[in-house]
């Protein structure tokens, strides 16, 4: 069986209507599956923290990224998109 492939999605910004849906839209158009999601408003301010999982999307890794980053800009958000590798490898020794 291949190992699952993880991204750790940030989305930052302002709060506002439909940020989750349209965020969970575009995974699902690139075939990618939400494990795990954290989202908070403080003070109108919102902030979400989403584990997908990569392994069966329909296009590579940079055009996920470019996807998620345009709605990001089209909604004035901060979208980062990053393999989940990065941050297991920080914390082996």
């Amino acid at each position: 069986m291949a190992e699952m492939k993880k991204a750790v999605i940030t989305v930052l910004g302002s709060d506002q209507k439909g940020i989750i849906a349209k965020v969970s839209d575009v995974l699902f158009r690139h075939d990618v599956n939400i494990l795990d999601i954290s989202q908070t408003i403080l003070s109108g301010l919102f902030n979400m923290v989403l584990i997908a999982d990569i392994s069966s999307a329909n296009c590579d890794f940079s055009a996920l990224s470019d996807a998620l980053t345009a709605f990001g800009q089209e909604r004035n958000l901060q979208v980062r998109v990053q393999r989940s590798e990065i941050f297991e490898a920080m914390h082996q020794i």
